[in-house]
């Protein structure tokens, strides 16, 4: 998707689309938005022809034909979907002030991003970073080897440091560790630190069974670590539902896992 300065610089007159209330089973939660122009779409309230109806009101209000300020739709067979609830939405033109609002919406919704490590940029590491840079996520790739940091996303941070296990300790709770270097024994210091945490959502380290039992036996003679410590990694990563060892097939499995984890750590912490 184009970034939204992008896309204000190329379509300065739009219409906010927002979500300001919801019953029942709806597509997207309040506080979802989208904006529209004559001829172009950021963002999405939910797809369908729901979403195609606000497309054609805020479209009239743009050409001065029509358009109303707010709809109150009723999402079923009446207009072809099957959610059961309903949802408000709120149509306002493009001015400064709601510019201002908009992006203080973004920046603040940027700076809550879940943060994933990846440590170690070689063909999965890339894959995964590639896999997540669509994602609501704030990703940051760390490497000792500074030609591995090449050809990464655009929205990806990239950290060359000589003693990448040094920097698990800074990364914000809630947060997402993935562990993927080139050499077994920096993955081991790398574990170690981060499974010390008790409050990261997700641990992983790519490899196989054995390697799993060898850091665990090395994690309790000569890492300083605790038997429980084991439960909070995930080691392969990726899961064994798919016998596929391709890095972007890796990748998506992983980054289907992250999700998950981060959604229960939510849940954890709210409850």
């Amino acid at each position: 998707m184009t970034d939204l300065p992008t896309f204000l610089a190329a379509n300065p007159h739009s219409i906010l689309v927002d979500i300001i209330g919801t019953q029942g089973s709806t597509p997207r939660e309040a506080g979802a938005f989208m904006l529209v122009s004559a001829n172009a779409l950021w963002g999405t309230i939910g797809g369908g022809q729901f979403e195609f109806m606000a497309i054609g009101n805020a479209r009239e209000m743009l050409a001065g034909t029509g358009g109303i300020a707010t709809m109150d739709i009723p999402l079923g067979p009446e207009i072809g979907q099957c959610c059961g609830g309903r949802t408000q939405l709120r149509f306002r033109p493009l001015t400064q002030v709601v510019r201002d609002e908009l992006e203080a919406k973004l920046a603040d919704e940027i700076e809550r991003l879940p943060e994933i490590y990846l440590f170690g940029a070689g063909h999965v590491g890339r894959a995964l970073a590639a896999a997540l840079a669509p994602l609501p996520l704030s990703v940051t790739v760390v490497e000792t080897r500074q030609e591995e940091l090449a050809n990464l996303p655009d929205e990806t941070k990239t950290r060359l440091v000589p003693m990448p296990e040094a920097l698990v300790k800074d990364i914000p709770g809630g947060g997402a560790v993935v562990i993927l270097t080139h050499d077994h024994a920096l993955d081991f210091l790398i574990g170690r630190e981060a499974l010390e945490r008790t409050d990261l959502a997700y641990v992983g380290m790519i490899g196989s069974s054995t390697k799993r039992a060898t850091f665990a036996s090395w994690l309790l003679r000569e890492g300083g670590g605790e038997r429980g410590w084991m439960e909070r990694l995930t080691l392969p990563i990726g899961g064994s539902a798919v016998r596929d060892k391709r890095p972007e097939v890796i990748a998506a499995m992983t980054a289907a896992e992250i999700l998950t984890a981060l959604a229960a750590y939510r849940m954890r912490s709210s409850s």
